[in-house]
């Protein structure tokens, strides 16, 4: 069993919006959201007395303890405030994407049981669709203002007495994120107010901002990685986010400039397009001082190539997942020039871990031995919501996460991770790791994106599928070429039999290589 190296940390028995502003006043004056396209500021103190203005009007419009808001949006300064308010007036949160088809929104409406929607204007007419299809909805919001629909601006002039809730962090649910988990369909993980606040109490020895720190908020809000690292523990801290809406590279490097950016929390698609895009050279990136790269693997190489371009540390690791609230590893700040190269980080305080066998899970495996990693602690998830034998599949018997990653501990702690236990090829009994591959693939100058699945040969044998995104000007790249130049720097078992050459890679809002559509495409 590895532990944690950090001293344990005592659970944070506060709901959410408590434990995450409940310094506001401390930090007063100091702006808690800037929008990153228009300027809009909103400060600690404004943001404290808005959600709380909110919170009443969502009480006197009927919300209660017990009921679930789904929040459908993308990132905005509003987004926090709709949160934060739902939390405090006794909700709990399912966060919705912003891209999700009408379908897909009735879906999670449904098996949520949510009975009110926040959403923003854009995304109207997506929202009424969903609530007619799954019904059981009382009332749409909207962050901005739409005709026939009570918009949280309005709400900000609430006279309503300011809800008094009764949490109980320990069992009640503040957030519930959909995670497919390791297979199968979207499933409700319900994080208590308890785990998503002790969580960011356990990150904070090796994950620090304060007043002064800026940092980006391009990842979503509504995916548990930017929920937690890009709102909930920079505004914990006193520092101030700047929030963009998506993921546009000329504005993303204006808002690192304009705005003096200091830490980027970002996904490997960033960190590939930093490292490679010759727009980057156009822009001053000189305010940054870290990049930390989380929620899928990243190479070594790639991430080295990133800060040697920015002329910054070596970009950090974290990794965790939503069951997980969702921090479990991270290299801390302080330590990124000690770390070696692909690690995605050292167990944060309060966190054990085991490293058990692919052939026999009952078998604990030592440093530099790799298998499947499990993780117990107080950030581990209540459960899926109605859903007991997945929740069971998940975890077992004794509190441990069977995550379906595969990785490896060296002696110093350091974890590495491989890959997904499903997504492992098994080419003639070897296992080959696509995100390996995908590494190496990346490091071709022609080679803009990559993917690698497995497919089967007409001996029904397993082999590596790579799907390749050209860079532009090298249309003459040919399968043949790819081929040999993986086969020149592996060994035989591991080399690509098929290459499919592709617009673009299909990836999650998280950077998560979507590998079930590429599946369906062959």
């Amino acid at each position: 069993m590895f532990r944690s190296e950090y001293a344990d940390v005592r659970p944070v028995e506060l709901p959410i919006h408590e434990a995450v502003l409940g310094r506001a006043a401390d930090y007063a004056d100091t702006p808690a959201l800037i929008d990153g396209t228009d300027g809009t500021t909103i400060t600690y103190a404004q943001l404290d007395r808005f959600h709380r203005r909110i919170a009443a009007a969502l009480a006197e419009a009927g919300v209660r303890k017990g009921d679930v808001l789904a929040l459908h949006s993308p990132n905005t300064v509003a987004f926090p405030t709709a949160f934060y308010a739902a939390t405090r007036a006794g909700a709990s949160v399912t966060t919705v994407h912003p891209l999700a088809t009408a379908q897909e929104f009735a879906k999670q409406l449904d098996d949520s049981a949510a009975r009110w929607i926040v959403t923003v204007s854009p995304l109207l007419e997506t929202a009424r669709r969903a609530a007619e299809l799954a019904g059981g909805v009382r009332e749409i919001f909207v962050c901005d203002s739409a005709p026939g629909h009570r918009s949280l601006l309005d709400m900000l002039t609430s006279e309503a007495p300011e809800p008094d809730v009764a949490v109980d962090p320990a069992e009640d649910v503040a957030a519930l994120p959909y995670s497919s988990g390791t297979t199968g369909v979207p499933k409700g993980v319900m994080l208590t107010h308890r785990q998503i606040a002790t969580n960011l109490a356990q990150l904070e020895p090796a994950i620090d901002a304060e007043p002064g720190e800026r940092i980006l908020a391009v990842l979503p809000f509504f995916h548990i990685y930017g929920l937690t690292a890009l709102m909930n523990a920079p505004l914990r801290q006193g520092a101030t986010v700047v929030v963009l809406p998506r993921f546009e590279l000329e504005t993303f490097l204006a808002a690192i400039q304009n705005h003096r950016i200091t830490g980027l929390y970002v996904a490997p698609p960033i960190v590939l397009a930093l490292a490679k895009h010759p727009a980057v050279a156009k822009y001053d990136l000189s305010s940054l001082k870290y990049v930390v790269s989380a929620a899928a693997p990243l190479d070594a190489e790639l991430a080295a190539a990133c800060s040697a371009r920015l002329g910054l540390p070596p970009v950090g690791q974290a990794y965790g997942m939503t069951e997980l609230s969702p921090g479990t590893h991270v290299v801390p700040l302080h330590a990124m020039d000690q770390a070696p190269p692909g690690t995605v980080g050292r167990l944060i305080a309060g966190t054990e871990m085991r490293i058990v066998s692919l052939d026999d899970p009952g078998k604990d495996l030592g440093a530099g031995e790799t298998g499947e990693i499990l993780i117990r602690g107080p950030q581990v998830m209540k459960g899926y919501l109605g859903r007991p034998d997945a929740t069971a599949a998940m975890i077992d018997g004794e509190g441990w996460v069977h995550t379906g990653d595969v990785g490896r501990v060296d002696e110093d702690g350091w974890l590495f991770v491989v890959d997904r236990v499903k997504e492992l090829i098994k080419y003639k009994g070897y296992q080959v790791a696509p995100a390996e591959l995908e590494a190496l693939l990346l490091t071709h100058t022609g080679i803009a994106d990559a993917a690698v699945i497995g497919a089967y040969d007409a001996d029904g044998n397993e082999i590596p599928h790579a799907h390749v995104v050209r860079q532009p000007g090298a249309a003459d790249l040919t399968e043949q070429d790819v081929m040999a130049y993986v086969g020149e720097r592996v060994a035989p078992y591991k080399r690509v039999r098929r290459v499919t050459f592709i617009d673009s890679v299909p990836r999650a809002a998280s950077g998560k290589i979507l590998r079930r559509e590429l599946r369906e495409r062959t």
